[in-house]
């Protein structure tokens, strides 16, 4: 048997998306840009697509500008957003626990002049409204923050935000990481005020190398990419047409009968922590409660186990789980949303993420349990870190 447990850092596509893909990429390979049927065909293929996740989102088709993947698209909002307000001022708040395609392009502005503020987090990994409330200055013309983490399953005040950050300056914009969000939590980017928004296909079971960045209309932000001006000049480059047309049919896959689905998750997440916490001894659930989390994430360090040894044990008996993100790097470095959250400093080392999808079942739950269970005490006596 076998048990892919990190859906975090990617999903297997759904068959259909595959099917689709696979068709689109043989039989109508036109060129959007073409004005030849071949062309029109594929530039159908995009409308359809842009039609398809604006109704998942219920904004217009015209808000959505596609990328090739989250990281692209936290880059475009978040620098081009900058660039376009930079007039009004340089200070832009953020959160400690963002991922790196977010911390590492404020790194990047800081060189351009723009400061940057770091709100902290709660033991739970949420920020708190005051911190931002106090953050918020008359130069600040941008927030970004994540709306799920990504390694311990944290849902951010989205909604609470977007309305404190308008009711004090309308003009700041509101950028939201929803890579981990999308197609696992409801998301009304109107209602919540969020101006931008990245997501990632290959976290909802689409192809890899294609995402979307949410623009509300009437939002300032400049291109960060040039060429044949694409999109309306918003991102150049001939678009991707089989992996937005895979990337529509997962969403609309993930987002048709949505609150059945993510109901299955949270009774499987729930099972494994209820679990996890009866059959090992001297272990920590990281981050929220199961309910108040997102439905697929699961942070949990193991006492006296390096997670390099309980990956490696686990990946021998093809039960694949990641040791925190597996975003950054496949090099071992201590992760700073558990340094955040404060975890104590023998269990950074010692944490894994165990994530789930919609294909997840509950045979594959007890596959992992069973194996780690039998497995501890022993590693623990021979390999204690």
């Amino acid at each position: 048997m076998e048990a892919y447990l990190d859906n975090s850092a990617t999903t297997r596509a759904f068959d259909e998306v595959a099917d689709l893909v696979a068709k689109i990429m043989k039989e109508e390979y036109g060129n959007p840009s073409s004005v030849h049927h071949m062309g029109l065909v594929s530039g159908e293929r995009l409308a359809q697509a842009r039609e398809t996740i604006a109704s998942t989102l219920k904004v217009d088709s015209n808000e959505i500008v596609f990328t090739s993947g989250g990281t692209e698209s936290d880059n475009f909002a978040i620098i081009g957003a900058a660039r376009a307000n930079k007039w009004r001022g340089k200070h832009i708040i953020t959160t400690s626990i963002e991922h790196p395609a977010v911390l590492v392009t404020m790194e990047y502005l800081q060189k351009e002049g723009f400061e940057i503020t770091y709100l902290p987090v709660d033991h739970e990994g949420k920020v708190s409204l005051d911190d931002l409330k106090s953050a918020i200055r008359e130069d600040t013309i941008l927030v970004s923050m994540m709306f799920v983490n990504n390694e311990i399953g944290t849902i951010e005040p989205v909604a609470e935000a977007g309305q404190l950050i308008k009711a004090i300056n309308k003009d700041i914009v509101f950028h939201v990481d929803a890579v981990q969000a999308y197609g696992k939590v409801q998301i009304r980017p109107r209602a919540m005020n969020i101006d931008l928004m990245s997501v990632s296909s290959h976290k909802i079971h689409g192809p890899k190398g294609v995402g979307f960045l949410y623009i509300k209309k009437g939002t300032k932000i400049v291109p960060i990419n040039y060429g044949g001006g694409q999109q309306k000049g918003m991102r150049s480059g001939t678009e991707n047409v089989p992996g937005i047309a895979g990337l529509a049919l997962a969403a609309k896959m993930c987002h048709d009968d949505f609150k059945n689905r993510i109901g299955k998750l949270y009774e499987l997440k729930k099972y494994l922590i209820d679990s996890l916490n009866e059959r090992i001894t001297d272990i920590k659930i990281n981050g929220p409660s199961c309910e108040d989390g997102a439905p697929h994430i699961v942070s949990l360090s193991i006492r006296g186990l390096a997670a390099e040894t309980v990956l490696n044990m686990l990946s021998s008996k093809k039960i694949y789980v990641s040791a925190g993100s597996a975003c950054s790097s496949n090099n071992p470095h201590v992760s700073d949303t558990l340094v955040a959250v404060g975890v104590e400093r023998e269990l950074l080392e010692s944490t894994i993420r165990i994530s789930m999808s919609v294909m997840t079942t509950k045979e594959e739950i007890d596959f992992f349990l069973d194996t780690l269970c039998s497995q501890v005490e022993n590693m623990r006596m021979f390999y204690r870190h």
